[in-house]
């Protein structure tokens, strides 16, 4: 990393340590650990790394809901601000347990038992794992590799009807494949209202996803969207079905849509990237696209709910 600023005058600690942040920060899913590798190497300074990587790594961890196996093998827990108690300790709401996170190895070094104040009332929690259940169910058929969670936000304590509460319900998905060029991510929060008075449920999404292809090249997907529905308040069964059913709805609708985007991409986008003309004076045949590794390798890598 240069020393050099805009001026010509060396860089000093704290612009060194703010660009390596910016750098960690926005790396593409999955590919955190290759871009600290080069940014330490670049920096030649390991302080100056180390507290850049301290203050990038879980922001990093949190906004990409990156998930990690539990040491008792008890599933996956995400790296979510809902589940945070602090930096380096999150609520596991599936297992009550609480787990202590190396943010930067992205592993889980220690497990303890949540305590009672950490834990919704048992009125709140007989809705939240009746969700926790059917959004289960739903992951585990729509995407390899995929984790979820669901937290109570608001209203843990109350004791029973009554009163208003709210959930977050998050998932992530990953497909790692460096050795294909190529790393992807899903990840979707969806919090949920309960009014009491009204007996309605409001449900708001924000759905995120990211890919990298870097076969001899350089092509980034980073695209999100908004969603929003609502259903009746019904019993903790059936506002769970109910509610993964809009999930799932609202989630299958925007892969489709990733689907036809990709394969649109040879007759829109990469033809409007190239030269209408190449250097070697030969035209490209469009008509033939699928031979290509990038259009043929995007739509196999990143169709997630296959």
């Amino acid at each position: 990393m240069s020393d050099e600023g805009g001026a010509g005058e060396p860089l000093s600690d704290r612009q060194k340590r703010e660009i390596a942040t910016w750098f960690l920060s926005n790396a593409p899913a999955g590919e955190i650990h290759y871009i600290a590798k080069d940014v330490r190497a670049l920096l030649g300074n390991d302080a100056v790394y180390e507290a850049a990587a301290a203050e990038a790594f879980p922001e990093y961890n949190k906004a990409r809901l990156v998930s990690i196996e539990l040491p008792d093998r008890s599933g996956d827990i995400i790296i979510s601000t809902y589940g945070e108690i602090d930096k380096n300790n999150y609520l596991d709401p599936r297992t009550a347990q609480v787990a202590t996170i190396d943010h930067m190895k992205q592993t889980c070094t220690k497990l303890r038992p949540a305590e009672d104040e950490e834990l919704p009332s048992a009125y709140i929690e007989e809705f939240r794992c009746a969700l926790d259940v059917e959004l289960s169910k739903y992951v585990s058929e729509a995407y390899p590799k995929g984790a979820c969670a669901v937290y109570c936000t608001s209203g843990k304590d109350i004791e029973g009807p009554g009163a208003d509460f709210s959930f977050a319900a998050v998932i992530s998905a990953a497909k790692r494949s460096p050795q294909n060029f190529c790393n992807g991510s899903w990840c979707s929060v969806w919090t949920i209202e309960f009014n009491y008075e009204l007996q309605f449920v409001d449900i708001k999404g924000k759905i995120q996803v990211d890919a990298h292809y870097f076969e001899e090249g350089n092509v980034q997907l980073d695209t999100n969207i908004d969603r929003k529905d609502s259903t009746r308040m019904q019993s903790p069964d059936d506002c769970a079905v109910s509610i993964s059913g809009i999930i799932r709805h609202h989630e299958s609708e925007y892969l489709s849509s990733l689907e036809e985007s990709y394969l649109n991409l040879s007759d829109a986008t990469f033809k409007d990237l190239r030269r209408k003309l190449p250097v070697t004076r030969t035209l490209f045949p469009w008509h033939n696209t699928l031979v290509f590794g990038l259009t043929r390798d995007l739509a196999k890598e990143l169709a997630l709910g296959k």
